[in-house]
């Protein structure tokens, strides 16, 4: 009889042992992995399929804009190509990101959402394809700048704008309803280009 009470705290001592080291492995956080240090490790997919490597903006601040054609800012695409022509001869280029994240304001598949910026705001600017630009599942693109920037950080809504300097450091964020002619905007986008 004591030999199985003896058996039995063993294997009692023994379990809880394994428990105690399972909690304890519980307990670690997960490691996860660093954000990537510069825009520039990103390649996205051009609104006509061919790859568009973030890369070939090396040494240019980029203005990112999650967009919209149905939507009540989606006459930002007016100035924002207003802004692109304007500064582009000096190293500076808005970058289009077409998103239906948010009220599915973006309902068309890419031809259609081409077309549309092309003939009526007449948009020569990168455009990416449709993609999803916040939670979990945004591309890769937006969760490193969720990861990298501590104050308006993930999209509230269409045309929420990431400055991106010419290292391929995000430097501000902007709400939907910081428009392109906004004094502020602006003068961020000289400070990145005076860099």
């Amino acid at each position: 009889m004591r030999i199985w009470f003896y058996i039995f705290a063993a294997a009692t001592m023994l379990a809880g042992a394994g428990m105690v080291m399972t909690a304890s492995k519980a307990q670690q956080p997960a490691a996860r992995p660093a954000p990537a240090g510069s825009a520039h490790q990103f390649t996205l997919t051009r609104i006509d399929g061919r790859p568009l490597p973030l890369s070939q903006f090396r040494g240019k601040v980029v203005l990112l804009v999650n967009t919209a054609s149905m939507c009540g800012f989606t006459p930002q695409y007016e100035g924002l190509q207003k802004l692109h022509s304007a500064m582009a001869p000096r190293g500076f280029t808005v970058l289009g990101v077409p998103s239906g994240d948010f009220g599915g304001q973006e309902h068309g598949d890419n031809a259609k959402i081409k077309e549309f910026c092309e003939t009526t705001f007449g948009i020569n600017f990168p455009m990416s394809e449709k993609s999803v630009v916040k939670g979990e599942n945004a591309i890769p693109l937006y969760r490193w700048a969720r990861a990298n920037l501590a104050t308006n950080n993930e999209p509230q809504w269409n045309f929420h704008k990431f400055l991106i300097g010419k290292d391929g450091r995000l430097i501000a964020g902007f709400g939907s309803r910081t428009t392109p002619d906004d004094p502020a905007l602006r003068a961020a986008i000289e400070r990145a280009l005076a860099a």
